[in-house]
């Protein structure tokens, strides 16, 4: 390397951050990092003016107490830089020049001798070059330095300070003072001190340096890393926020284009207001004008026949003037057309539902405890819990936090959730599956899906179970010589049992055993418990009046059936109305509570089925035709909708279906009585399971009811026998 070029790169590494001048009087802040002294007071000077106690390194912003003295010159020096300050000051000749170690004249030196270790004048230099022992020595002149030259200098022994030891090395190190020092000093004044050799103490420091200077590469290192992890957080969010802002952006100019949309489509029919009104005023107009010149012109002929005042011509044109006259005034006089108001209404106005989320939420990294359950059922209350996590998988808790779940039934019905915050990124999800099927839960944190979301929970229906059956074929208490029709009180219980062949209606408890029976003087073809828990009974193809008795047996009063023809079965609705199948023109007919009015009436589009059981659940009609094989479902107005099976004999078809009750699982369950089962079925049709085998072995299951518990009273015609399931 060329010296200049040396000298350049020396001069710049001496460089003061501060001045950017060659240091003076170099002191070393703890950072490490020097300065001129002059530099540092100046700085504190200036923060002192700012009322500050403190200031901080301009290279690496470290903050420092100042000093009560206002200088830094209590500092260590700055070796290295002393050092380079003087090798420097050879090159720069408007700098102070070194001088000659070797006389008292205080000569500029003029060159240096590499094994004396000595600055020498011009004067010294020749005398050293005249001495044979010192003739051969290595010596070079100062304006001769080549680069070599100038590494050496940098790295001659440093010479003891102390005066009448300045041509003595510094070569040993006092562990007890820890001072470099010169052999005098080890004499003079650090006897019987723990002397070193200045390089193996130099070595064992070096080591402890290396070992602390590999920490802080390490440290370095690791501080990159996240530099570079940092970095990319950074991008990743301008990348978030840009994207979400997008989406905005994008929602906006929807809603913009929509809005557009919708002032097209007002416009176009404002227009069309227009012009159907301007067309209304345009031919009342034309009415109005087209009446008014024939009369101008009626008049005006009349007019005109006056004033001549010829006999003969009044007498000629009397009859048709007057008749005319009589015909313009008779007109039919169209009135004026007056146009309605027109109002323009906002009934809701636009209302975004928007907001930015800032949360330490990461939606990925959240998850959902208690997902995997297996054994879900219906109409029994399930949770699980969303835990929410930051971006490092810690558990974080952001008050304004967005959390939404949405649980889908198998017909697509929203179920109703409630979630618990727990204010520790804790949430407890409750919910109680209505039915049986596959569930879908979705789950999004600030609008992003939760980490495996959405997932399906399949809920298992609750399945009857056989507890004991009653009955037997007589006519005794608790006996049964035709059963026509079951109901259940849901106040006290009690079974009642329309006994037809006997005629009577028997009352048992819950458990079978015989309460009482009312007997009657015709066969019942239909009962049912009203919900004060009289009971109603229907009475086929006699004076179709419907008779109302108390659950002890007293008659109260008959119900006029005026409004019945062919009345079959009878239900009572939750609030109160009385459904009716008639097969006279095949109707079911709704009467008001009392049964002395009607409310509606309807049919199949197919007059000639045969409706047999009507019930009311949720704003549907359920309609049994046995005949058809199908169950019809009509909405509140009596409108067909659709039909549940056909017939056949597999699973959600029907052979005779009879009579119908909606469990508390909001189940439907038909007697599918020539199919000797049960079946059971969600509302919108789609089958569950069957109740058969041997519970109705050589027997037909023709009536059903549900208890206030739930359990399913099912009446078995074939056998004479009740069923009671749990």
């Amino acid at each position: 390397m060329d010296v200049q070029q040396l000298f350049k790169i020396l001069k710049k590494e001496a460089e003061c951050p501060l001045c950017i001048e060659t240091v003076k009087n170099p002191k070393t802040l703890p950072c490490l990092h020097s300065f001129c002294l002059g530099c540092l007071d100046r700085h504190a000077n200036f923060a002192r003016r700012q009322i500050k106690a403190t200031i901080k390194c301009p290279v690496c912003q470290t903050s420092f107490q100042i000093p009560e003295t206002d200088t830094f010159e209590n500092l260590p020096s700055s070796f290295h830089l002393n050092r380079l300050v003087d090798v420097l000051a050879l090159e720069d000749g408007s700098v102070q020049s070194q001088k000659c170690n070797s006389c008292d004249e205080n000569n500029t030196a003029t060159c240096y001798c590499f094994v004396c270790q000595d600055f020498l004048c011009a004067s010294c230099f020749e005398a050293h070059q005249r001495l044979k022992a010192s003739r051969g020595h290595r010596s070079v002149l100062i304006d001769k330095l080549q680069a070599q030259d100038v590494q050496e200098l940098i790295h001659r022994p440093v010479m003891c300070s102390q005066q009448y030891h300045e041509d003595q090395a510094l070569e040993f190190y006092c562990e007890d003072c820890k001072v470099l020092i010169c052999h005098k000093c080890t004499v003079v004044s650090h006897n019987r001190h723990t002397m070193t050799d200045t390089q193996k103490a130099a070595q064992e420091q070096k080591m402890q340096m290396a070992d602390a200077v590999a920490k802080v590469k390490a440290e370095i290192v690791r501080y990159e890393s996240e530099i570079k992890e940092q970095t990319d957080l950074r991008n990743k969010n301008k990348i978030e926020i840009l994207n979400e802002e997008k989406k905005m952006t994008d929602t906006v100019e929807k809603l913009i284009r929509d809005l557009r949309e919708h002032e097209r489509k007002m416009k176009d029919k404002f227009r069309e207001i227009y012009e159907a009104e301007q067309k209304h005023h345009s031919t009342r107009l034309e009415n109005f004008e087209l009446v008014a010149t024939q009369l101008k012109s009626c008049f005006e002929r009349c007019q005109s026949i006056l004033e001549r005042n010829f006999s003969v011509e009044i007498l000629q044109t009397n009859h048709a003037i007057l008749g005319r006259c009589n015909e313009l005034l008779n007109l039919r006089k169209a009135d004026l057309y007056i146009s309605p108001q027109i109002y323009y209404l906002v009934e809701k106005k636009l209302d975004l539902m928007d907001r930015v989320v800032v949360a330490k939420t990461d939606p990925s990294k959240c998850l959902a405890e208690g997902q995997d359950s297996k054994e879900v059922k219906e109409r029994k209350e399930t949770y699980f819990v969303i835990v929410t996590k930051d971006s490092e998988g810690f558990q974080c808790y952001q008050q304004d936090a967005k959390i939404k779940v949405d649980i889908l039934t198998p017909e697509g019905d929203q179920l109703k959730t409630d979630i618990k915050d727990t204010k520790d990124g804790k949430y407890t999800v409750t919910y109680t599956p209505q039915c049986a099927g596959q569930h879908r839960v979705e789950i999004l944190v600030n609008g992003q899906p939760l980490t495996g979301s959405p997932w399906i929970v399949q809920v298992h229906q609750h399945q009857y179970q056989f507890a004991f059956h009653f009955g037997l074929r007589g006519m005794g208490r608790g006996e049964f010589d035709g059963i026509y029709d079951i109901d259940v009180s849901q106040k006290t219980g009690t079974i009642a049992v329309a006994d037809g062949q006997n005629p009577r209606i028997q009352l048992l408890s819950s458990e079978g055993k015989f309460r009482r029976e009312i007997r009657l003087d015709g066969a019942p073809s239909s009962v049912a418990f009203t919900d004060s828990g009289d009971l109603l009974t229907l009475f086929q193809e006699r004076d179709n009046r419907l008779r109302l008795f108390s659950e002890e047996g007293h008659f109260i009063k008959h119900i006029n059936g005026k409004h019945l023809d062919k009345p079959i079965r009878l239900s009572i609705a939750s609030d109160g109305h009385i459904i009716i199948t008639d097969w006279s023109y095949n109707k079911i007919k709704v009467l008001f509570p009392d049964g002395n009015d009607l409310l509606q009436s309807f049919s199949a589009r197919d007059h000639r089925n045969l409706p047999f059981c009507a019930i009311y659940h949720k704003d549907k009609f359920f309609v049994s035709y046995s005949y058809a094989a199908c169950v019809k479902v009509f909405d509140k107005t009596g409108v067909y909708l659709r039909d549940i099976g056909c017939e056949g004999s597999n699973d959600g078809q029907f052979n005779f279906p009879d009579r119908l009750v909606i469990d508390k699982y909001n189940r439907l369950i038909v007697c599918d009585t020539g199919n000797r089962r049960l079946q059971l079925f969600t509302l919108s049709g789609k089958f569950l399971s069957k109740i058969d085998g041997q519970y109705f072995k050589n027997g037909s299951p023709s009536y059903v009811a549900i208890n206030s518990d739930g359990s399913l009273i099912v009446a078995d015609e074939g056998n004479r026998r009740i069923s009671v399931f749990h």
